[in-house]
């Protein structure tokens, strides 16, 4: 079964924002608590930017 592009980009953004908010890179971010509201921030457009390109 093919999935469309759409889920297959929310899919990896899931796998790379699990990734990053990991137990071992999260510690990572520990010693800069900005980095860790960045890089939510930076998964949260990155969902809204696929949530609103939609389907090509």
């Amino acid at each position: 079964m093919k999935r469309s592009p759409v889920v297959q980009r929310l899919l990896a953004l899931f796998v790379a924002g699990w990734l990053v908010f990991d137990f071992p890179l999260a510690q990572l971010w520990v010693r800069h608590p900005i980095a860790v509201f960045a890089l939510w921030a930076a998964v949260i457009a990155a969902l809204a930017w696929i949530m609103e390109r939609g389907d090509d």
